[in-house]
């Protein structure tokens, strides 16, 4: 009679499970948590707003069932405060109602794709010391309104999260782990999802008379005004671009001298060795870390440039479109 296999416990299965959980492929949202987005976007759209998405995590989906609105922030620390207790206090709430309370990410909104910045890295970071996979949801209200769902999913890539946590973004590094600007976010493709319910009501409501071309040219919207606001976020990018390359030339100017400034002094030691040994004497050391030509000089992070590239790209390309 062949034995019978051990048993596993629940938590041995799911921490397996989680070992060698496949990466994420799909963000599933459904229809419901898209119009909540939108209309809280759309709302505040002179300012930048954010919410917070749950759902769950299953396999290679990431599926988003529901969310809420955060607080607008300010700089004051005892409303910040207050912030962090309506979070806590919406999730309590939606356990008691048996909603799904688990948090996959945060959803904001953004002008004309403007949202590639260190603030939204150092939001992911801190939400991935507590959930190893979660995305941001990017929602542009002012490109929607031309008759385009500016709807996107993203997360960082793992070799960048690996160089941030390490604070190793210099030139070597970047070169060491083939990292270029456009490694730093991963957009993950978006599926909507409804209830069979919905789904059914959605038919009912659909119009019973056929489309025509008049239906097709409402829909040639202007976006006229939006190359004038798209050149101008990029001449501001490209201004800070120049600062960053500025910061370079003067990092490799510094040390072009700094290595000019050893080769004469060692030049010099070399030589008094040469006396020193001709007079049966010891020779003196190569290098003295004593000295300031020695001491390395830091190299600046890259990250700020490589964040101001990635956004040239995307206004060239809306400017494109």
């Amino acid at each position: 009679m062949a034995s019978a296999a051990p048993s596993r416990s629940f938590l041995q299965v799911a921490a397996t499970e989680e070992a060698v959980a496949p990466p994420l492929r799909v963000v599933q949202i459904e229809g419901l948590v898209i119009l909540k987005i939108i209309k809280h976007c759309t709302e505040f759209s002179n300012a930048l707003v954010t919410g917070q998405l749950l759902g769950l995590d299953v396999g290679s989906v990431l599926e988003v069932t529901n969310c809420f609105p955060f607080p607008i922030r300010e700089e004051d620390e005892e409303i910040e405060a207050e912030g962090a207790n309506y979070q806590l206090e919406m999730m309590r709430c939606l356990r008691e109602v048996n909603v799904d309370n688990n948090t996959v990410g945060w959803y904001q909104s953004t002008i004309l794709g403007s949202y590639q910045t260190v603030e939204l890295i150092e939001t992911f970071m801190n939400y991935q010391e507590n959930i190893k996979r979660c995305v941001c949801i990017i929602y542009d209200p002012s490109k929607s309104n031309q008759g385009a769902l500016a709807l996107k999913a993203l997360k960082l890539s793992d070799s960048f999260m690996e160089l941030y946590r390490n604070n190793e973004f210099n030139g070597e590094k970047l070169r060491e782990k083939n990292l270029t600007w456009v490694d730093i976010f991963e957009e993950i493709p978006i599926k909507v999802s409804n209830s069979a319910l919905v789904s059914a009501f959605m038919t009912e409501l659909e119009a019973d008379s056929p489309v025509t071309q008049s239906d097709y040219d409402r829909l040639k919207l202007s976006t006229n005004p939006f190359p004038e606001r798209n050149m101008e976020f990029l001449i501001e990018c490209m201004d800070d671009l120049s600062m960053e390359q500025q910061k370079f030339q003067f990092y490799y100017r510094n040390l072009s001298r700094q290595q000019a400034q050893q080769q004469t002094w060692l030049q010099k030691r070399r030589a008094e060795n040469m006396a020193r040994k001709a007079a049966g004497e010891e020779p003196l050391p190569e290098e003295d870390p004593s000295n300031p030509i020695f001491k390395p000089l830091p190299e600046p992070s890259r990250l700020d440039s490589y964040l101001i590239t990635n956004q040239v790209s995307n206004y060239c390309n809306q400017i494109n479109r």
